[in-house]
């Protein structure tokens, strides 16, 4: 039988949300900064999110309706990890304040799974909120730590939200437009990696939450993988067309991986 190459990692499945509010000046969304100390992505810009924990596909397996288990824990998994890193309750139904949401984050922590949260708040999952967006999984390229990545839509609407980074992983949060965000990349202000960057000029496409959430809808997600290929004599990394993104490459030699 032959046997798997030794440069393959096996993929930790792992979920993302881009949190907007509607602006004057556009669409908003909500960065973490992650702790400059941190051996992974030490100092980059992201999106809330993390690893789809065990106890997060327990949960999808027992709720039931219209998704299936491993998508229902992807979506668990955004819910859980936006509380936890910025204080915000999202995908959820139930009396909903900023005090309960604080105390909320605070039981997460003891307890690091969300169902006793929900038990104990008498709190609802409503993942109708998320909005599936993209799914990135970076299977060929040479990296240590490989994450298979979906990423979810969620409206925050117009008004002021209470956000706390964890100052653990994260040691910032702030808002800005997506190309806000990629003209502070551009001028060498915030670091992103590659998934980032392509998100982020995909997003700066919409002039509100309801725009983004229709392109959304109308491109089926499929399972972006970059490939390097050459182009004008220089390797460059792609991503596949007919994804929604404008941009589909960049030189190997630019890429940010982490």
């Amino acid at each position: 039988m032959p046997k798997s190459p030794s440069n393959v990692v096996t993929p930790a499945p792992a979920a993302s949300v881009v949190l907007l509010r509607d602006t004057d000046a556009g669409p908003e969304i909500l960065y973490l900064h992650r702790n400059p100390d941190l051996r992974f992505m030490g100092g980059y810009w992201v999106f809330p999110g993390g690893r789809v924990d065990p106890a997060d596909f327990d949960l999808g397996a027992k709720i039931g309706g219209r998704l299936d288990p491993d998508e229902a824990a992807h979506q668990i998994a955004v819910v859980r990890e936006t509380l936890e890193e910025t204080g915000l309750v999202i995908g959820l139904n139930g009396e909903i304040n900023a005090d309960k949401a604080r105390a909320a984050r605070k039981y997460l922590e003891q307890t690091g799974e969300l169902e006793p949260v929900l038990e104990h708040f008498g709190w609802e999952l409503d993942l109708a909120q998320l909005v599936p967006f993209a799914r990135w999984y970076p299977k060929n390229e040479r990296i240590p730590r490989v994450f298979d990545t979906r990423f979810y839509l969620a409206d925050i609407g117009t008004g002021a939200v209470e956000i706390e980074a964890d100052l653990s992983e994260n040691t910032h949060l702030f808002w800005t437009t997506a190309q806000g965000a990629l003209d502070s990349a551009e001028r060498g202000d915030i670091k992103v990696i590659f998934p980032t960057r392509r998100n982020l000029e995909r997003l700066a496409l919409f002039e509100n939450f309801a725009a983004a959430k229709a392109q959304a809808e109308a491109i089926p997600v499929k399972t972006i993988t970059p490939f390097i290929g050459e182009m004008d004599g220089k390797s460059w990394l792609h991503i596949g067309e007919d994804l929604g993104y404008p941009v589909t490459g960049e030189p190997l030699n630019t890429v940010a991986r982490g």
